[in-house]
């Protein structure tokens, strides 16, 4: 199994290979638009695993392999045995003899890297707790569409230090951008996802402030204050983050056409304004849709597809 790639973060993947993916992304994007047909994949099945619901993400992957010319089968894991306490290692072990690519969408990020570790076909990480990489192939696929290469440029997370502010510091050393993070106190990043980051030199500051991280950023992100499974702390969460909401005031510290972006779903109100989100700077729908692009040419990498 050792010449088998995973996508579990974006540290699996170099720059060279990142930079590859999105730029086939953006071609699977024009002959998807085109109506050029693109079955790269015929033949071949992908197993979707889902623990943790989701708009985005089936759809995305489950639409992808059918337009590359695959099948994608949807497991939830309560109607599989591994809701009934199979261990993940025979679970492993039987899907990924039967499938050719599997996803998985879950809470505790040891699972996926336990499921890979004993499959004998790729694995995509499709979000955990800790990291959710699929989003930020979209995310810079996204930026690269709109404002060119993200590399030299400043991105700003403002509030959660979550799996989202987790997989943009990740791909700093994937992209090279340089990355401004405010979290409310409490709320900050994993101290080892970012010691592992800046292990690969890349440019990640803590600010002080939604303001402090803001200056000069060519991006700003954020993303809900309460995400699945949390949602009992939604008014202390609410306390806490008030400060941190991107509206028109906090996008005008950045440079003037600065994005927007946001993983979605949003709570317009809460940590973006509807101004923001529904405004000119926001490339949110884009965003979204190239999920399906940016990971059609991620699923292509991973299963050895030269084109």
């Amino acid at each position: 199994m050792s010449n088998i790639r995973h996508f579990l973060t974006l540290l699996d993947i170099s720059p060279e290979e990142g930079k590859r993916i999105l730029e086939r992304g953006i071609s699977l994007k024009a002959q998807q638009k085109s109506g050029q047909p693109h079955r790269s994949l015929e033949g071949k099945a992908m197993a979707m695993i889902f623990e943790k619901s989701s708009t985005r993400t089936r759809i995305s992957f489950e639409t992808g392999m059918f337009q590359l010319g695959g099948h994608a089968l949807f497991l939830h894991s309560e109607a599989t045995q591994m809701g009934r306490g199979e261990p993940i290692t025979d679970s492993a072990k039987v899907i990924s003899s039967m499938v050719d690519i599997i996803m998985i969408r879950t809470f505790n990020h040891a699972m996926v890297e336990q499921f890979a570790a004993h499959s004998s076909v790729p694995v995509i990480n499709a979000l955990t707790d800790l990291t959710h990489p699929c989003q930020i192939l979209a995310d810079v696929m996204t930026f690269t569409e709109h404002r060119g290469d993200i590399q030299g440029k400043t991105v700003a997370w403002i509030g959660d230090g979550n799996n989202m502010a987790h997989s943009w510091m990740n791909g700093a050393a994937t992209f090279g951008y340089t990355l401004n993070i405010a979290s409310p106190q409490g709320y900050t990043v994993d101290a080892s996802v970012l010691a592992q980051a800046q292990a690969n030199g890349v440019h990640i500051h803590i600010c002080n402030s939604p303001q402090e991280a803001v200056q000069g950023a060519d991006l700003v992100t954020t993303d809900v204050w309460a995400s699945m499974g949390q949602e009992e702390e939604q008014k202390i969460r609410e306390a806490a983050f008030k400060d941190y909401q991107v509206n028109a005031t906090l996008m005008a510290c950045a440079k003037p056409d600065a994005l927007f972006m946001h993983c979605l779903p949003a709570h317009r109100g809460e940590e973006v304004s509807a101004e923001v989100i529904d405004g000119k700077q926001s490339v949110v729908w884009d965003e979204a849709e190239n999920r399906l692009h940016a990971q059609k040419a991620l699923v292509e990498f991973l299963m050895g597809v030269s084109i």
